[in-house]
Parts: C-alpha cells; structure tokens; sequence
C-alpha cells in the first residue's frame, strides 16, 4: 500500500523525523477516527499509508471516498459490496477499500445503508474528500470538500512539486486559485501563496468545523529544495505556532 521514503513534522522551523504518520499526526491513541484527506498531490498515497499502518497494528482500516477513488486490481478494493462482503475482506485481508462502480476505473460514494453501517463500526474510517485530477494543488469549489459530518480529523495534502511553478500548470482550478490570491493564471505559485491557501477557510480549511482535528500534508518533498520549499511554507504561516504540518517524500 501507501508508501513514504522520509515522513517529519515540522516544528519550531524544523523538520523533526517520525517513525509513523500515525505518531506525526497524533493518532496512535485515537481507537476509531474518520479521517477525511482533501486537497491535492497525494491524498490516495497518504491515505493507503495511513491504511498500511493502521493494518499493521491490528486495527483493520476501512477506505472509502465521498467523491471518486481510483480502483485498484487488488483483493484490498471492492465494488458495490455488502456490508457482509466488506466485513469478510476486512476480516481476511485486514483492510478494505470500498465504493460503488464508477466510470473510467473508479469507485465512488458506498450506498447510504453500507456506509451508515461503515461509520458505526470500531474501526478507523479513512475517506477522500476530494478531487484534483493528478494535479498538486488546488482552489475547492463551492462543492467542495464533501466531508461525512461524522469526520473528526482532517489531512489537507499539497504536492511540493507546485510551488514555482506557474498557476496555470500546477493548479486543479486555476482561476479560482488566482482570484484567491488575486493573481494571474500565468503568475508563478509561491510558498507564501501556499501558506495562504492552507490557513483560509475558503482554501484548506474549507468545511472544517469546530471540533474536527486539521493538518496539513506537504506531500513530494522528494530533495533538499522540495523539503526547504516546505519549510518556507511554515515560515509564511501566521497559525504555524497552532498547525499541524506534516513533510512526506514519496517512495520512487
């Protein structure tokens, strides 16, 4: 599943290395959370992890979406199940990713008796919330994120490989992008710019309600500068001393 090569928090300007995503974002005490992922650059990868080390410790992760999911070919991936049939994987495998038969090899949304009977079960629930097509950034929609109202944490993720790049070419809507942050589709996407997009209401943060946990994934910091850029994304923060911020590098 999900694989990282490095996983750090940062904190107080430092990249400070976890064994875990589960212990960087404060979960190993944490019995039975939904967690929603949003956002774009790595939601599914972060997800899978999270999955992979829930599966680890015993505690039998159950991963849907409330948008749309690649499918893998996989014994972990079912479409249209019961909720008897997602329970027997869950049993066997350890884990289930699970959703209704989408177009173009997706799932999405579980049928509302499966997914009530999910969301009561003893079980870590791992959702995407959203949609980027492959893209590293993005500006949410009026419609988006679509969070369950049972979800208690959630992960915004962002690729690294956005900032310096311009709008236009990073960015899964770019002209709301640009109108956040009253630019040019043609301008070029700053770690100040995406500092302002995780801390904003209208931006990362979007849907977020009291009493729901919010971090922030820097997702593909893959070198030295990628990692640099992410520190700068920190130190752009006004909320740093209060947000959580998690630096991934994937696995090649």
């Amino acid at each position: 599943m999900g694989s990282f090569t490095e996983l750090s928090e940062i904190t107080e300007g430092k990249l400070v290395l976890k064994q875990s995503l589960l212990e960087a974002l404060n979960l190993t005490e944490t019995a039975a959370p939904r967690i929603a992922a949003a956002g774009a650059g790595g939601k599914t990868t972060t997800l899978k992890r999270l999955a992979a080390e829930y599966a680890d410790t015993g505690k039998k992760p159950v991963v849907t979406t409330t948008t749309h999911m690649f499918k893998e070919d996989s014994p972990f991936f079912l479409e249209n199940p019961s909720l008897e049939e997602l329970l027997a994987v869950l049993d066997k495998e350890g884990c289930v990713f699970a959703g209704k038969k989408a177009e173009n090899g997706k799932i999405k949304r579980l049928s509302a008796d499966v997914l009530e009977a999910v969301l009561k079960l003893p079980n870590p629930v791992l959702i995407e919330a959203d949609g980027a097509k492959m893209l590293p950034a993005k500006f949410p929609a009026d419609h988006e994120p679509v969070f369950l109202p049972q979800t208690t944490h959630v992960l915004y993720v962002c690729g690294m490989d956005a900032p310096g790049r311009k709008i236009k070419e990073v960015c899964f809507r770019p002209e709301l992008m640009a109108a956040f942050l009253k630019k040019s589709t043609e301008d070029i996407l700053t770690p100040r710019d995406i500092a302002a997009l995780l801390q904003s209401e209208q931006g990362g943060r979007k849907g977020v309600e009291l009493g729901m946990h919010y971090a922030v994934i820097l997702n593909k910091a893959d070198t030295k500068e990628r990692r640099d850029t992410a520190l700068r994304i920190w130190e752009a923060m006004e909320m740093k001393g209060n947000m959580k911020v998690v630096v991934t590098a994937e696995a090649s």
